[in-house]
């Protein structure tokens, strides 16, 4: 007999509502949730193939302990053991550094991830931390840690009401997008258009995204900073610059000013392969809407100035007055935010407390640059001792990184290393022991990353749809008794991690003046909390003390678990809402508009102006049945378009004499590979594209379906030295690449 449950969506960041429908323990549908707050019903094909990702049988039901050289199926007590043993064993002999921790991109779509990762790296000390940003976003929260003072204070463009958006390397109708949450991207830009918005798309492909907007501008990749830098020039010399309220928040509009004075549409021009003049009418167009919002995401992100990229595409915001603003880019309020502090100046951001061992990479944000992670395990030379063990949670950096064959060779010399994964994949075949997480359907579901960067202000949260099956651990608890083992407390109750939590932020929360239960017994407080679980009671937690809680008390109105919970479809908190200066957190208390380390990263800028690459270069593709290497052992989720082929531009195929569906070889800094080619004008000339997450045919993996159409890794064709200095981001598009036709 059937029934149905509710479920956000965890395949992407648009963080859908689902309806699921349940036979048994199965989940055998899934349609858009027509009453959630946020979503409305919207549901996108990996949404609609929740059952299938969810009953994916090659999914890892048990823990595997690598024995006499083969992982081998074990119990859970016995996997947390070898973890305990292999992890403090390495850290009582080498320290803390000798210890990396890999984390990857769907640790943001899981509850668990967001809650426990943190204790562990806190736990541990070590500072040899990577993440799925730096081949990702880091740019952003680099640029915005320099201007606000926060990493995590990012803008986000109003869609619901703006007059004016400009879109550059972004493709949210395949992306369902990022950095922004919006469910049904595709029609809030429809939308846009059909209020008599304009939609401007800078992307060197002809994406579904481009060919929806009113003007696509075919850039030549890697030079979006550029572009952005002769739009905020041409604001300062034809007196456009309008900052409105946002003056009194503003430091450093002089300098700014001088900074892109040499960055002319004249200069720009032929490096970015825009003409002067239409440079100039985007940024008149720009100044002269009555609201508007630039929006850049990872085609700006991942080139060799993707820090000033992201930097400038605020500048833009700033300087035509629409930041903060209603219809331009306004900061959202999650409901798990901590307390609201009193604006002031406060700390600030600082880059490169500490450097990698063996390239001196400075840290962003607490990372390394993942691209340095094979150099710093085989590399013996240099201060400190190597990485000799690896955590890694749903991470799969052979792929994912730079030079995964250097990688794969790497992560088979550790001493010792852990996957939290559900696959035997190109990663976690290396790992001593796998611990692996039940399917989602048997996870609750909240947001936290996500909802900081959602469109409006709302709340959800899904208990499981499917009770945990017998021989399953809870994922939340994986990673609780991974914190204990790697920690020195193996054998603790895995509660112990959620208490030690609860007690920290209450005990510092009744110590704040502004906060709602300053003065409070920190116990009295904990005794309070409602949830059937650990994890429950530190959601109750941070509702209660955010920005719209109800204080323990104190708000009776306010939210809180029990409140929540009573309203399956989520809450509605309101449409996005200008809050300066209360997200400053720079040493001004201001926006600070040309902090040092972009000040000092302008000439090499500069000199990319009289830079141009000859011959082609590569850029990357998504697709919308796709989220970077999760999702190809999923047979509803490949085959039609999505698959791994190089397109390139008709003249350019003719000049090398390609033919539509023949193999050619690809070869880059980092190796060669061989994918068959897609003859499509979507392409400009001199541009091939390949797309992410592909290269599924090492040996010792259990992914059958992905194993049969296993396409190529893009990124062997990297050597992991090309990386935007500010932010350790690997500069994955623009590279140079040469083709080499099959016999």
């Amino acid at each position: 007999m059937s029934r149905t449950a509710l479920r956000i969506c965890p395949l992407c960041e648009a963080t859908c509502g689902l309806t699921l429908t349940v036979e048994g323990t199965r989940v055998t549908g899934a349609r858009g949730d027509r009453d959630d707050v946020f979503s409305k019903g919207f549901i996108c094909p990996k949404g609609a193939a929740f059952g299938a990702v969810d009953g994916d049988p090659d999914r890892l039901r048990t823990p595997l302990v690598r024995r006499g050289g083969e992982l081998r199926e074990a119990t859970w007590e016995e996997a947390f053991d070898a973890v305990a043993a292999g992890i403090r064993g390495v850290v009582e002999r080498y320290g803390a550094n000798s210890v990396g921790v890999v984390l990857g991109n769907p640790n943001v779509h899981t509850m668990a991830g967001a809650l426990y990762p943190p204790v562990l790296l806190a736990g541990l000390g070590t500072r040899s931390v990577f993440t799925a940003s730096t081949v990702d976003q880091m740019p952003k929260h680099v640029s915005s840690g320099l201007l606000y003072g926060d990493a995590n204070a990012i803008p986000v463009p109003d869609l619901d009401h703006t007059d004016h958006l400009l879109l550059l390397g972004a493709n949210p109708l395949e992306s369902n997008g990022s950095l922004c949450t919006a469910p049904d991207f595709p029609g809030k830009l429809k939308a846009l258009k059909a209020r008599g918005g304009t939609l401007t798309v800078v992307d060197p492909r002809r994406t579904r995204t481009a060919r929806l907007a009113d003007r696509h501008i075919a850039i030549r990749p890697g030079t979006d900073a550029l572009l952005l830098a002769a739009m905020a020039q041409v604001l300062f010399e034809e007196d456009l610059v309008d900052t409105r309220e946002l003056a009194p928040h503003l430091q450093g509009l002089d300098e700014l000013r001088e900074a892109v004075r040499d960055f002319t549409p004249e200069a720009v021009a032929a490096a970015c392969d825009v003409d002067a003049s239409l440079t100039r009418t985007l940024a008149r167009e720009l100044a002269a809407a009555p609201t508007a919002a630039v929006y850049g995401r990872i085609g700006s992100c991942t080139v060799p100035h993707g820090t000033l990229a992201s930097w400038l595409v605020d500048v833009l915001t700033i300087l035509t007055g629409n930041l903060d603003r209603p219809g331009g880019a306004l900061f959202p309020q999650a409901a798990t935010d901590r307390t609201p502090r009193p604006a002031g100046p406060s700390h600030g951001f600082a880059l490169g407390r500490w450097h990698s061992r063996v390239s001196q990479h400075p840290e962003a944000k607490g990372e390394l640059p993942l691209s340095a992670l094979a150099e710093e395990i085989d590399t013996v030379t240099g201060e400190g001792e190597p990485i000799r063990a690896l955590i890694a949670v749903a991470a799969n950096p052979v792929l994912s990184a730079p030079d995964g064959d250097r990688l794969d060779k790497a992560l088979g010399s550790l001493d010792f290393m852990v996957s939290v994964d559900p696959y035997l994949n190109e990663t976690s075949r290396h790992a001593h022991v796998v611990l692996p997480p039940p399917p989602p359907s048997q996870s609750p579901h909240h947001d936290f990353a996500f909802n900081t960067l959602a469109v409006r202000n709302q709340v959800r949260y899904t208990r499981p749809a499917v009770p945990l099956e017998p021989g399953r651990m809870a994922e939340t608890e994986i990673l609780a008794r991974l914190v204990l083992a790697a920690t020195g407390m193996h054998g603790a109750d895995p509660s112990a991690v959620d208490d030690l939590v609860v007690g920290q932020t209450l005990g510092k929360a009744v110590k704040e003046t502004h906060s709602p239960v300053h003065g409070r017994d920190p116990q009295e407080l904990a005794a309070l909390l409602q949830g059937d679980t650990g994890p429950e009671r530190r959601l109750d937690m941070m509702l209660r003390l955010g920005p719209y809680g109800d204080g323990f008390g104190v708000r009776p109105d306010g939210l809180s678990l029990t409140k929540l919970l009573a309203h399956p479809h989520g809450i509605d908190l309101g449409p996005l809402t200008s809050r300066l200066p209360q997200p400053l957190k720079t040493r001004s208390g201001k926006v600070e508009l040309l902090p040092g380390p972009i000040a000092d990263d302008l000439p090499r800028l500069r000199e990319a102006l009289r830079q141009r690459a000859e011959g082609l270069v590569l850029i990357g593709r998504r697709h919308l049945r796709s989220n970077n290497s999760w999702m190809h052992n999923v047979p509803a989720l490949t085959g039609g378009t999505n698959r791994c082929t190089l397109h390139i531009h008709p003249e350019d195929a003719e000049e090398l004499r390609l033919a539509d569906g023949q193999l050619v070889g690809i070869k880059g800094a980092g190796g060669a590979v061989t994918a068959p080619v897609e003859i499509t004008d979507t392409v400009r000339r001199g541009v091939v594209s390949l797309p992410h997450g592909w290269g599924h045919d090492r040996p010792g993996t259990r992914l059958r379906h992905a194993a049969q159409d296993p396409g190529v890794n893009v990124n062997q064709l990297l050597d992991g030295t090309l990386l935007d200095p500010l932010s350790g981001n690997a500069v994955l598009n623009g590279v140079p690449v040469e083709l080499i036709a099959s016999p």
